[in-house]
């Protein structure tokens, strides 16, 4: 198979999966122009790695280049936050540093992305920053851990966004920390979002601020209130807004589940939703 050619505008079709087969090869018949690999910790046993690899090498011949590697987002039930401390989750700790260095050598050798969460969000981020003096020395941890882990990655490492004080984007502090820091980003839509209590207009204000510093988006609608999910369309994102304010250079991939992994419908449905709403504002302006 080969991968569609790119249409006029920036809309694509970027979908998710892990690499179970089935799961797998009901998304790459839509030969999407992005594919990004879902892992959980089940994926760092060695027979499973290998076979994370082998799929990896599947949908770059067969398909799609553009392959992104979504790090394990937890471990025994503990999100893999950069704010983890050694001597108080020393099991989830050692999975978060012994994981990141096997996709790191894994994206090197395959040539992808890796994508790393800067940190997470609800109860569990706020006591791990409670963990530290003040907030702006989680956030010196956070950015130093990232700064470190980006430079280990050598052009491989991508961070996402998430729901927290110690790394999000829309806090103009924070912001412009990471606009110091020049990290390759990815934006989650509706973290920023939700982050900002469901305010459209801060959020098309930090879209514009780090959109030269993003390289791929996880598009996802919601209501503005706590981490929900849904199509596009669906929510209270305004995507008319947003449609001109992101990145053209970056990818994109809808982060829309259905009742069941082995269907990809609402990431279809959402991608749709955006092309149509795409197509019109371009015939618009003829």
């Amino acid at each position: 198979m080969l991968t569609l050619p790119k249409r006029p505008g920036i809309v694509q079709l970027g979908l998710k999966a892990s690499a179970e087969p089935a799961q797998l090869m009901d998304r790459l018949r839509y030969r999407p122009t992005t594919f990004e690999f879902f892992t959980s910790a089940a994926d760092f046993e060695p027979e499973a790695f290998n076979r994370l690899k082998t799929a990896i090498t599947f949908v770059k011949t067969a398909v799609t280049t553009d392959v992104i590697v979504h790090h394990p987002m937890s471990y025994q039930g503990v999100h893999l936050d950069q704010l983890l401390d050694p001597n108080r989750q020393p099991e989830a700790y050692q999975f978060l540093q012994q994981s990141t260095a096997q996709l790191l050598d894994l994206v090197t050798a395959t040539d992808c992305q890796l994508l790393v969460h800067g940190g997470y969000g609800g109860s569990e981020s706020s006591a791990l920053v409670q963990e530290y003096a003040s907030l702006a020395e989680a956030r010196d941890v956070v950015f130093a851990r990232l700064d470190n882990l980006v430079q280990q990655g050598s052009g491989h490492v991508m961070i996402e966004n998430g729901i927290t004080a110690s790394f999000m984007y829309g806090d103009p502090q924070l912001d412009e920390l990471i606009i110091q820091h020049q990290l390759p980003l990815v934006c989650d839509l509706s973290h920023v979002f939700i982050g900002l209590k469901g305010n459209m207009a801060l959020t098309m204000l930090s879209l514009k601020r780090l959109k030269p510093l993003i390289r791929h988006y996880h598009l996802v609608d919601s209501l503005g209130q706590k981490h929900d999910s849904l199509p596009l369309g669906a929510g209270l994102i305004d995507w008319q807004q947003v449609l001109p304010a992101l990145n053209s250079t970056a990818s994109m991939i809808y982060e829309v589940p259905d009742a069941t992994d082995a269907t990809c419908a609402n990431m279809l449905a959402s991608y749709h939703y955006l092309r149509n709403l795409e197509v019109k504002t371009l015939e618009s302006h003829v």
